[in-house]
C-alpha cells in the first residue's frame, strides 16, 4: 500500500521572527536550521528574515564579475553574499523586502518535481496575498506575481535530510540601484528605461498601501490559520553554529568569490 504523502497539519511548525543581524547571519542561519530540521533537532519552521544592512546577495552557482558592478559595491559598502541555494542575483535593502524561509521535511514534497514543490510550498503566501486584494499567482517556475507586476521569487535546495524554501519579495524599490550594483540590472535596463523596471516589478507597498511589518503579520496569520504555528526561537546553540559558519565561512571570500 502506498503511503500517504504528508501534510502541513502532520506537523508542529514553529515560527522565528527575525531579528536584524548582520547580512551573512542570515545565510548562514539558512545552513543551521535546515541541517537542524533535516536531524530532528528541530520541528519544521518558519523564520522570517531581517538585516542590519542592504547586500546584494548572489545565487549559490553565480559568478561575482557576471553579476555585480565590484567596483560600486565596494565604493559605496554594499556587502555582497552568496546564499546556498540556486536562483538570481538581488540588490535587497532592508525596508524594502519581504524574506521568509521554510525548513521542512523531505515528505512534506515527496514526489514532487522542483516546479510542483514551488507551487505547493508557496500557496498559503498567494492566499495571503489575496486576502489583502492582490490578484497573486505562482508563475513557474520561481515567481510570485500579479496583475500589478512581479512581487517576488522563490529559491530552494535539498540537503541535509530537510527542504529549504525561501521567499523574496519586494515591498519597496529603488530601481536607479539595479544598474549601479547588478550588471543583469544594467543590460534590462539599457534600452528600456528606469520606468519600465517599476512596470515590471508590483511592490507590496503600492500595492497594499500597508506598513511592511503590517504585511508580515497578515502572512504569518495566514500560515497560522492554515497550517498551524506556535511561536518559537532561535536556541543559543543554533546561533553560536551560524555564528562560527559566518567566521569560517559566509564572510570569507573564498565563499563569496566562489565563481569569480
Amino acid at each position: 500500500m502506498t503511503k500517504k504523502r504528508a501534510d502541513w497539519r502532520d506537523y508542529d511548525w514553529r515560527l522565528i521572527r527575525g531579528e536584524p543581524v548582520p547580512v551573512e547571519m542570515n545565510h548562514a542561519l539558512d545552513e543551521v536550521l535546515v541541517r537542524r530540521v533535516g536531524s530532528g533537532e528541530r520541528q519544521p519552521t518558519l523564520r522570517f528574515w531581517d538585516r542590519q544592512g542592504p547586500e546584494i546577495v548572489l545565487g549559490r552557482f553565480q559568478s561575482v564579475r557576471n553579476e555585480v558592478q565590484v567596483e560600486n559595491t565596494d565604493a559605496d559598502g554594499i556587502a555582497v553574499n552568496r546564499r546556498i541555494t540556486g536562483g538570481g542575483a538581488m540588490f535587497v535593502e532592508p525596508e524594502n523586502a519581504v524574506t521568509y524561509s521554510i525548513y521542512a521535511p523531505p515528505e512534506l514534497v515527496k514526489g514532487m518535481g522542483f516546479a510542483d514543490s514551488y507551487a505547493f510550498l508557496d500557496e498559503w503566501v498567494i492566499e495571503g496575498l489575496r486576502s489583502l486584494g492582490i490578484d497573486a499567482w505562482y508563475e513557474p517556475i520561481n515567481d510570485i506575481t500579479s496583475s500589478g507586476g512581479k512581487i517576488g521569487g522563490a529559491a530552494q535546495a535539498r540537503r541535509h535530510g530537510a527542504v529549504l524554501h525561501h521567499v523574496t519579495m519586494a515591498y519597496d524599490m529603488a530601481p536607479e540601484s539595479l544598474p549601479r550594483y547588478l550588471r543583469i540590472g544594467q543590460e534590462k535596463l539599457s534600452d528600456k528605461g528606469i520606468t519600465s523596471a517599476n512596470r515590471r516589478v508590483g511592490p507590496l507597498r503600492l500595492q497594499t498601501r500597508m506598513e511592511r511589518l503590517d504585511i508580515i503579520e497578515h502572512l504569518i496569520n495566514t500560515f497560522r490559520e492554515r497550517h498551524g504555528l506556535r511561536d518559537g526561537q532561535l536556541h543559543p546553540d543554533e546561533i553560536a553554529e551560524a555564528e562560527e559558519l559566518v567566521r569560517t565561512r559566509f564572510a570569507t571570500d573564498e565563499w563569496k568569490f566562489l565563481l569569480p
